[in-house]
Parts: structure tokens; C-alpha cells; sequence
């Protein structure tokens, strides 16, 4: 599993483009909420960032969990290796499909994110009570909620972590993701015009879209050949 683990924080640093996408808007609305004086100043910015981003992987940590387990009941109801060869085969698929979607070759893969807006239509206004924020504990209950936002690469993650055999091991797995994914958010949220200007570099999709399905194949085939 220490394998996985690593792959799963290599994922989370090379989901730059799709964090952009995703958690870009919702952390930039995060910091224009901030009153103008902490706003202006980057070193007091930071905390909230922090505490928005500790929401966000709680979150990860406890979808990581409950894959685990249902992916434990499915190890237990079928057999622990051909359980365990679906799972991780169903996750390497998905993630392939969301590095092509990454790289700008299959923009189809969006609708996946679709499947959960029934779900966060129902918890997304919870996240606005917390707006404007104006403590650090407001912008980490902000972050839990908006930890749950339809993000196809959080899916294919959590699709992967039910194939680590516990709820345990689950929680370490998208805590590792989550943790990948810090560098991106965080900057988002201090340095967001750099930022946007990084995402728009044209040889970036690409290149984070192949090595996303490189680390999927690898990840598949070397765990395989250890269980």
C-alpha cells in the first residue's frame, strides 16, 4: 500500500489544471469575502487558506474511508484478489478517461461530474451560510462542505481508494491525494493570477493529462504483480 500512497499524492499534484478549475473559483471566493485589510496582505491570507484547505481534505479523508469500506465488503463478498483486481482495474479505467479529459482529448469524461449535483444541491448552500468568513474555523467548515464539490478526479480517487481494503487504509489514501493537491489550491488562493497564467500555458494539459494515465498503468501493474 506505501506504493499507492505515493501514487495517490503524485495524482493530487498533477490534478493542476482540474484543481484550477474546480477549486480555483470557490477558494478566490473564499478570499474576496475576506474583509479588504486581511485581503490585501498575503501573510494573513495564509491562515485562512490553510483552514479552507484542512476543510477540504477532512473531507477527502472521510469519502477515503467510506470507499475503503464498501470496497472491504466487496473484497469480503466476492474474494479478496478478484475483489480487489476490479476495483483497481474499474480505477484505472476512470483515471485514464480523466487523463485524456485533462489532456483535452476527451471532454466527454466532464458528465461524470453530473452524477454527483443531485447530492450537492443539497449540501452546497450549507458552505454559503459561512460566507463572508471572517475566522479561520468559518473557512475550515467552508472547506468541508466544498470538499464534497463533483469533481470527476476526486471520483476516480475514491474509485481507486476502495481497492485499498479498509476503511483505514481508504482514509490514508485520499488523505495522501488530498494532500498532492495542496500546492495548486493553496496558490489559488495567494498567488491566483500566477496561477492562472500557469494553467493557460498550452504544453501544460497535455503533459499533465499523459502523466496522470502513465501513473494509472504503472500503479496497475505493480500492484498486481505484489497482491
Amino acid at each position: 500500500m506505501d506504493l499507492a500512497y505515493i501514487n495517490a499524492f503524485i495524482v493530487g499534484i498533477f490534478s493542476t489544471l482540474h484543481c484550477l478549475g474546480m477549486c480555483g473559483g470557490v477558494i478566490g471566493a473564499l478570499t474576496l469575502s475576506l474583509p479588504n485589510e486581511i485581503r490585501s496582505n498575503r501573510l494573513r491570507v495564509l491562515p485562512f487558506v490553510s483552514a479552507y484547505n484542512l476543510g477540504r481534505i477532512t473531507s477527502y479523508t472521510l469519502a477515503g474511508a467510506l470507499a475503503g469500506a464498501f470496497g472491504e465488503t466487496v473484497l469480503t463478498f466476492i474474494s479478496p484478489y478478484y475483489g480487489h483486481t476490479i476495483l483497481l482495474t474499474l480505477a484505472t479505467i476512470l483515471m485514464i478517461g480523466i487523463g485524456l479529459y485533462l489532456g483535452g482529448w476527451l471532454p466527454i469524461m466532464a458528465r461524470i461530474e453530473k452524477l454527483g449535483q443531485p447530492i450537492w444541491r443539497r449540501i452546497e448552500p450549507l458552505g454559503r451560510r459561512w460566507l463572508p468568513v471572517s475566522a479561520p474555523w468559518q473557512a475550515y467548515l467552508f472547506g468541508l462542505v466544498w470538499g464534497w464539490l463533483p469533481c470527476s478526479l476526486v471520483y476516480g480517487a475514491l474509485i481507486w481508494s476502495s481497492s485499498s481494503g479498509s476503511a483505514a487504509n481508504g482514509a490514508l489514501f485520499m488523505l495522501s491525494f488530498g494532500a498532492g493537491t495542496l500546492p495548486t489550491v493553496m496558490g489559488a488562493g495567494i498567488l491566483t493570477g500566477w496561477m492562472t497564467r500557469l494553467s493557460r500555458h498550452k504544453a501544460l494539459r497535455p503533459a499533465v493529462g499523459i502523466s496522470i494515465i502513465v501513473m494509472a498503468l504503472v500503479s496497475l501493474v505493480v500492484t498486481l504483480e505484489w497482491h
